[in-house]
C-alpha cells in the first residue's frame, strides 16, 4: 500500500507555514494538529463538540475547534476547513471531502497530488 505525504504551504490570517500533509481518502474531513496552527490563525469553536471515530473500536476523539486555511498544491491556491484533532499523528491531513471538492487526483507512481488549475480558477461575474 502506498501513501502520499508532501510538504504543502498553508496560509492563514496570521501567517504561513509548510506542513507535511498526508492525503487520506479514508478520512472524510481534513484535519490539522492543534500545535500546527500557531502563527497561522486562531481556532474557531465549533457550535457543538463532535466525536471523531478512530480505527480502534469504541474509541472517539472530541473535536471542539476548526480553522479555515488556504494551501497550495503545485502553485495552485486552494482552501478548506480543517478540524483541530488533538493527538493527530500527522501535521495535517487532506481528507476525501477536500479532494472531491477540488478534484485532487493522487499519483502513487510519482508520489504526488495533481490538481487542475482550471478547477481552482476564481470566476468573477
Amino acid at each position: 500500500m502506498s501513501i502520499i505525504k508532501n510538504p504543502l504551504l498553508f496560509v492563514g490570517s496570521k501567517g504561513e507555514k509548510h506542513l507535511y500533509t498526508l492525503y487520506d481518502s479514508g478520512a472524510n474531513l481534513s484535519c490539522i494538529h492543534p500545535d500546527q496552527i500557531e502563527g497561522l490563525c486562531d481556532a474557531i469553536p465549533l457550535g457543538r463538540t463532535r466525536l471523531m471515530g478512530t480505527a480502534s473500536e469504541g474509541h472517539f476523539i472530541e473535536i471542539k475547534e476548526w480553522v479555515l486555511l488556504e494551501f497550495y498544491i503545485d502553485d495552485v491556491l486552494l482552501s478548506d476547513e480543517f478540524l483541530l484533532v488533538p493527538g493527530l499523528s500527522e501535521e495535517a491531513i487532506i481528507g476525501a471531502a477536500t479532494m472531491q471538492k477540488w478534484r485532487i487526483k493522487l499519483d502513487f507512481e510519482h508520489d504526488r497530488a495533481i490538481v487542475d488549475p482550471k478547477v481552482a480558477k476564481m470566476q468573477l461575474v
